[in-house]
């Protein structure tokens, strides 16, 4: 089995680095950014905190921050052999269905509070118009995303069943 210490272990660390910005850039904070990458990079799409650690020569505290963030958030999960003493974190197969999926429940909540704010200013002002939109906006998205994902789970199955590149 290859892992990243088989592999250009120089490009890993700048394919990491590099998402990790990326990640960083569109909000999240930078270790559990960097930590998400590496182990999204790692062939077994698991390491433990040490390993992680390691790689990224960052604190043990600083790992355990990170993956306690992305354990909530849903891009991690924390996994332990039967008698092992150390945990492993891991990515799923479908992390990015995962995320986008259960992403309805909060453009639901700020759907709602869009509909407060349409109530509370009207939509003769500019400010409640605008909040008319986004309202309109999140409500497109909740009826998007499923149907979305659907598509998505039929081109991987079509791909999967299809001739090998």
């Amino acid at each position: 089995m290859n892992s990243v210490n088989d592999q250009d272990d120089d490009g890993v660390r700048r394919f990491v680095e590099r998402f990790g910005v990326l990640l960083t850039e569109a909000g999240m904070a930078r270790t559990p950014a960097r930590v998400f990458a590496c182990v999204l990079a790692e062939d077994s799409g698991r390491l433990t905190a040490a390993e992680l650690a390691e790689r990224l020569h960052v604190s043990p505290a600083a790992i355990s921050g990170a993956v306690r963030y992305l354990t909530q958030a849903g891009m991690l999960v924390r996994e332990r052999e039967p008698g092992a003493r150390r945990d492993h974190y891991a990515v799923h197969d479908d992390v990015w269905t995962d995320m986008y999926a259960s992403r309805l429940a909060l453009l639901r909540r700020w759907e709602e509070a869009m509909v407060d704010g349409v109530r509370l200013l009207g939509t003769e002002r500019p400010a409640g118009r605008r909040l008319d939109e986004t309202r309109e906006f999140f409500a497109f998205l909740q009826s998007e995303v499923p149907g979305m994902v659907r598509r998505w789970e039929e081109h991987k199955a079509a791909r999967a069943s299809g001739p090998s590149r």
